[in-house]
């Protein structure tokens, strides 16, 4: 039995065979989402009361809630998908995932991967003691009710691919993250780590260092949306036209993102840390390393934080008076970046509430930089030769809707020479920008974790040109005039 023949027997979601609506994928992705929050209210029976804040960032980039049925969250699926690039990227598994049966492989093998992953992490985080059992004998019931939570995920996934916007992936990850940001600002509990209650509180106490303190998160929060808000927009446009047997016409530009595969090499490359974490709990000789490369805490490393923070605002300064006074220049940003990095670490520790930055803060934020940086841009790679985005592909979807490039034959092996100058330094390049903006979003210490904030935004913006693409014509006069 081949592996699709085995993956059709396992159960899963029908693509419908009509077309779906604005209404009617609205109502299905808000049905999945109510399902998850239902879900991460649901605690596992047998799991002891505990508190799970080590577990923070595991649960933003995995969408989970430790302790509850969503524990696993989308983490079997990303590291199925992470196994399966390395293996068809490295040609282990030699399959052409351009053909429909290379493609029917990999999905096929990918939701295989993703059910064994979810009885394996399940046993994994029960063994560790990431979950603890409140009873020996309950452990094997632990483990079943977080593998089955782990496979209504993949299936509230594939729901939300067929039926609704976007992936589960994306939304599960958008709605976690926004959730710990909303929650963080505006939580009325003290001792929340709430922002707001924390300004109020230090203010009336005449400490106005310890609020600048408390403002810290929010700050990067702000200045890492502008930064991600910013970046999405960049774009290369590539001149092309319409060319049928009669003639040429309708002559439009064609955008190549410099954020070229989006945020799937920064899930990818989070996932790959969080499962590192993992390893770390579970085996000893691994946890100086795991504990080495994971980002600073809130309260860790403040001083390196604050200057960073700086550096972010100066540079997004420095990057607008270049686009005011002329062309935009990266090295003006770049100028900007450093100089406010050095006055953030000298002005930092002269306000009395933010520490010194010490040789071994900077060293493990250039060490996690790294990680993030060259594991984006290997899952960069790897994602535009699986996934349909090289240049050899979209030359023949250029071919097949007629498109061509005005001067140029409509021959896809030109048009794939042509592309070629492109599609590769941006996978590249816009996996390592991706990847710097992710690790220097986390060392600033945001709200919802920088990584978390820079997928919210990239997933939202996503949505969005979905709607607008795909359901212009059917959305309500209204709702069609907010979203422009």
């Amino acid at each position: 039995m081949d592996l699709v023949s085995l993956s059709s027997r396992l159960p899963s979601v029908e693509k419908p065979d009509f077309r779906l609506s604005f209404g009617q994928k609205l109502k299905w992705t808000a049905l999945i989402l109510l399902l998850y929050f239902v879900l991460g209210s649901v605690t596992v029976y047998g799991v002891e009361e505990t508190a799970f804040e080590r577990f923070e960032f595991l649960e933003i980039i995995f969408g989970s809630k430790f302790g509850s049925l969503i524990t696993l969250g989308i983490g079997p699926i990303v590291t199925a998908s992470i196994i399966l690039q390395l293996l068809v990227g490295s040609k282990v598994l030699d399959w052409d995932t351009k053909t429909p049966e290379g493609r029917a492989k990999f999905t096929s093998t990918q939701k295989l991967l993703a059910v064994f992953f979810s009885f394996f992490e399940a046993a994994a985080y029960v063994m560790a003691g990431a979950v603890p059992v409140s009873s020996p004998s309950l452990v094997p019931f632990v483990i079943l009710q977080l593998a089955m939570g782990g496979i209504i995920i993949i299936l509230m996934d594939e729901v939300c691919s067929k039926w609704g916007f976007g992936s589960g992936v994306s939304l599960f990850i958008a709605a976690g993250v926004s959730k710990t940001i909303f929650v963080r600002l505006f939580s009325p509990v003290e001792g929340s780590g709430s922002v707001l209650l924390g300004l109020i509180t230090y203010l009336s106490a005449g400490e106005p260092a310890e609020a600048l303190r408390s403002l810290l998160p929010l700050i990067a929060l702000l200045t890492v949306f502008v930064i991600v808000v910013f970046a999405q927009n960049m774009k290369i446009e590539i001149p092309m036209a319409i060319t049928m047997p009669f003639g040429r016409f309708a002559a439009r530009r064609w955008p190549l993102r410099f954020i070229y595969t989006s945020n799937i090499p920064v899930i990818l490359t989070a996932a790959l840390l969080a499962n590192l974490q993992l390893m770390g709990a579970a085996v000893p000789a691994l946890k100086p390393v795991a504990e080495f490369l994971r980002a600073p805490g809130q309260e860790e490393a403040l001083g390196l934080k604050f200057a960073i923070i700086v550096s972010g605002l100066f540079a997004l300064a420095f990057a607008g008076l270049s686009r005011l006074f002329g062309k935009y220049t990266l090295r003006m940003t770049m100028l900007g970046g450093i100089l406010g990095f050095a006055v953030g670490a000298v002005v930092g520790p002269a306000t009395g509430a933010i520490p010194e930055i010490l040789l071994s803060d900077v060293l493990r934020a250039l060490a996690y930089s790294s990680v993030m940086i060259l594991g984006s841009v290997m899952f960069s790679i790897f994602w535009v030769n699986t996934a349909g985005m090289d240049a050899k592909t979209v030359a023949e979807q250029f071919k097949s809707s007629y498109l061509s490039l005005p001067g140029f034959r409509r021959d896809p092996r030109i048009i794939e020479r042509i592309l070629e100058r492109y599609i590769p330094p941006l996978a590249v390049l816009g996996g390592a920008f991706v990847g710097f903006l992710a690790a220097f979003a986390d060392l600033t210490g945001a709200i919802g974790t920088g990584t978390g904030i820079l997928l919210t935004v990239m997933i939202v913006h996503q949505f969005y040109e979905q709607i607008t693409r795909q359901h212009l014509e059917d959305i309500h006069p209204a709702v069609r005039k907010v979203i422009g």
